[in-house]
């Protein structure tokens, strides 16, 4: 069985999301998903424990050998990102999809249980597939499903949310499939580690730089990129808060993910920084992501969508460790993709603890929420910690490996500003701690925290930007991993 294991990572959730809406009781269903995602978690990690100690693994569909048949390919790197995206679906996914009266319609919660794992499947199949074509379909499968379960969302802005991305989205796809035709009419081949060998012999090309900018075009619009982020702030707020909780933790890191295997393993750093000289491009753009993502925050009302335009600013900061195109700073990028995934996940449950409890998430409804939810509200401020970068928290670790890969460049006037941006993360994360403990609670006779079965996924991923803030050996080292394998820098 465990030499099976890279097939069964997707086909398990895959081939169980159709058998979710076979199964009509709320209860058996969620169950269900939540052992599936739990599966998931194992073999992922088990996975990332194999190729460590041992290496890459090559997992070829009937035994077809590349480039001939479709093949897995799991290294450091994807297995890293497996790793996220399952222990993500694993701890979020029992809270559930919320109250009939503020989410899913009573009798329908089979229908989110089975969009949920079909995601799941999806963005499990986009991280490990070692085809180009391969990549488009499952990435259409997570797209899809993203879609459907932000529609599910409590107001009716969710459907224009999720019109809206949808829109955007089937764009960026499209960008991403011309891309592969491209290379497909170039190389002959879709295998990613074939494209790699074939490329060389069409260097100078006018279709490679067509593929380039197709592929760089179609994946940022998926990553949100500045300014190609207007997506992003709807979708969050206005999905359902389990749904927002998920997608902020995994979905854009997955495209990190796909962004770092077209730029360092399909192009090259020499194609894409030394002669296309992409960070002329995208450092401008990767800063002000941070400065309009996190400035735009603080004057927002709601909560979910104060945490949307701070997610706008912190894959700023992944984007930005990319442009370093050095050891330092993409280790910064890589292991920040691990570091946000756990923060924003567990102030996303923040939230929807707010939400199951107030009935809303806008900032001044949470006047005294200190006082009316401990519990929640400590969650928030360390995790609002984690978020300005504060020592002994998650966010520190990737800051300072971003700060020391812009010196390694000389680009001393980077490090300040990725040090100064933090000053914006304080401004809008003070302003929900003044309100929750410096204001009057409006009734402190309703004081009444989140269920625990709410609070103990919220705390899950909480604690770790504890932990993972102070032992770093996994993070960071297999961080360094995967970008020594990018780099092609000898371990």
């Amino acid at each position: 069985m465990s030499t099976h294991v890279p097939a069964l990572q997707v086909v398990v959730p895959l081939l169980s999301a159709p058998l979710c809406l076979l199964i009509r009781n709320a209860m058996a269903a969620r169950v269900f998903a939540v052992g599936v995602t739990w599966a998931c978690l194992a073999m992922s990690a088990w996975l990332l424990h194999a190729v460590v100690g041992a290496g890459p693994i090559e997992y070829a569909f009937g035994g077809w050998p590349a480039p001939w048949g479709i093949v897995y390919s799991v290294d450091s790197l994807n297995a890293y990102v497996l790793v996220i995206v399952s222990a993500i679906a694993s701890v979020v996914l029992p809270v559930g999809p919320g109250a009939a009266a503020h989410s899913i319609a009573e009798g329908r919660e089979h229908r989110f249980y089975a969009a949920f794992l079909a995601c799941l499947a999806g963005l499990l199949g986009v991280t490990i597939t070692g085809d180009a074509f391969n990549l488009f379909v499952f990435l259409e499968i997570s797209s899809l499903a993203s879609y459907t379960l932000i529609a599910l969302g409590p107001r009716r802005k969710a459907l224009t949310a999720a019109f809206s991305y949808l829109v955007v989205g089937t764009i960026g796809a499209t960008f991403i499939l011309i891309g592969v035709g491209l290379m497909y009419q170039m190389t002959g081949t879709l295998n990613m580690a074939d494209l790699v060998a074939r490329l060389p012999a069409v260097e100078g090309a006018r279709t490679l730089l067509a593929a380039f900018a197709f592929f760089s075009v179609g994946i940022s619009i998926k990553l949100a990129v500045f300014p190609m982020h207007q997506w992003l702030p709807n979708a969050y707020a206005e999905a359902p808060a389990v749904v927002s909780a998920f997608l902020a933790s995994t979905t854009t890191k997955v495209f990190y993910y796909v962004l770092l295997r077209i730029v360092f393993t399909l192009f090259g750093v020499g194609f894409v920084f030394e002669e296309l000289h992409l960070h002329f491009l995208l450092l401008p753009l990767s800063l002000a992501a941070i400065f309009v993502g996190s400035t735009a925050a603080i004057f927002q009302k709601d909560l979910r969508r104060l945490l949307a335009y701070s997610s706008v600013a912190q894959i700023g900061y992944m984007t930005l460790g990319l442009t370093f195109a050095n050891l330092t700073g993409l280790t910064g990028g890589i292991v920040h993709l691990f570091n946000h995934a756990l923060t924003k996940g567990g102030l996303f449950l923040v939230a929807a603890c707010v939400f199951r409890r107030v009935g809303s998430t806008t900032i001044d409804g949470m006047r005294g929420l200190g006082r009316r939810m401990p519990w929640t509200t400590a969650a928030f401020v360390v995790g609002g910690l984690a978020l300005i970068g504060v020592p002994g928290t998650v966010g520190f670790v990737s800051k300072w490996y971003l700060v020391l890969g812009a010196i390694d460049k000389g680009w001393y006037g980077i490090a300040f500003l990725v040090v100064a941006s933090s000053l914006l993360s304080v401004a809008y994360v003070w302003r929900v701690i003044e309100v929750a403990y410096f204001s009057e609670a409006p009734d402190l006779s309703s004081r009444k925290d989140a269920p625990l079965w709410m609070l103990i996924p919220t705390w899950i991923l909480i604690g770790a930007t504890l932990y993972f803030g102070l032992f770093t050996h996994l993070s960071v080292g297999v961080a360094n991993q995967a970008a020594r394998r990018l780099l092609g820098i000898a371990p």
